[in-house]
């Protein structure tokens, strides 16, 4: 909870909550006795036209989550998206973001990363979902169940490979812990200890590079001078590092001496 945060929560006229009594459990312990409007995904579209009429009246409304950032697999954004639509203002208090949160402690590549949300709860469906997903040069960030983890990691070893990866569980709380080893390991690991307990996030390296990589440095030089011809020197390398596996420093280097130096030199 920031200063921020506790300042807004005092000064609006009313807190649209998913759970009031998730809710109120903060504000006791801030002392805010703001009141509280019920909005989530079951009453959501009879509580949008109500929250808007009261802002065109000039009311101030603040949004909150039961945990982490709201909108982010949480209810919301159709709220979001009907202020803007109406012409007021929108502003965002930052706040714990479990994603973030995880991509940062997991010790695995950050420079560019999906978040994914949920995956879906039946294995088929989570499967292909995970297949559309095990080509995207990027960490992937997953939110999970924990009842449903020694599954997923089932199949994320499956579709995913033996790929380094982070459980974890209780981000930014008290009991918090992070588990870092292979895909295939950390099924294994589950398999045998059962499901863990409290929220999880699951953080997954991106694959390894891909054939491309063999790419000879005179293929290489071939493609940075295609990427050239419509791209800075900087954009051309992150985009050559993203389908070849190489360092992008290095590309980005080679880069700017081909751009001093004519094709045929």
């Amino acid at each position: 909870m920031t200063l921020r945060a506790l300042e807004t929560l005092k000064a609006v006229d009313a807190i649209a909550c998913e759970d009031s009594r998730v809710t109120v459990r903060l504000l006791q312990r801030y002392g805010i006795a703001a009141p509280l409007l019920p909005y989530h995904e079951h009453n959501a579209a009879a509580m949008r036209p109500k929250l808007l009429a009261m802002i065109a009246g000039g009311a101030t409304i603040a949004l909150v989550s039961d945990a982490g950032t709201p909108l982010v697999s949480d209810p919301g954004y159709k709220l979001v998206r009907a202020v803007h639509d109406a012409g007021q203002r929108v502003t965002v208090v930052p706040g714990p973001s479990a994603a973030l949160a995880a991509l940062v402690v997991a010790g695995l590549p950050t420079d560019r990363f999906l978040f994914a949300g949920f995956l879906p709860p039946k294995t088929s469906a989570r499967r292909r979902a995970l297949a559309e997903l095990a080509e995207v040069m990027a960490s992937l960030i997953f939110f999970e169940s924990a009842r449903r983890l020694p599954d997923t990691l089932v199949d994320l070893a499956a579709e995913l490979g033996p790929r380094e990866a982070a459980i974890v569980r209780e981000v930014t709380k008290i009991y918090e812990e992070v588990i870092r080893a292979p895909l295939d390991a950390l099924a294994a690991r589950y398999r045998t200890s059962g499901a863990p307990k409290g929220e999880v996030t699951i953080v997954v390296a991106p694959p390894a590079a891909p054939a491309a990589m063999a790419l000879d440095d005179a293929a290489v030089d071939e493609q940075l001078r295609a990427a050239l011809a419509t791209m800075s020197a900087s954009r051309a390398a992150a985009a050559l590092a993203a389908t070849t596996g190489r360092e992008r420093r290095a590309l980005y280097r080679r880069a700017i001496a081909l751009k001093a130096s004519p094709p045929d030199s």
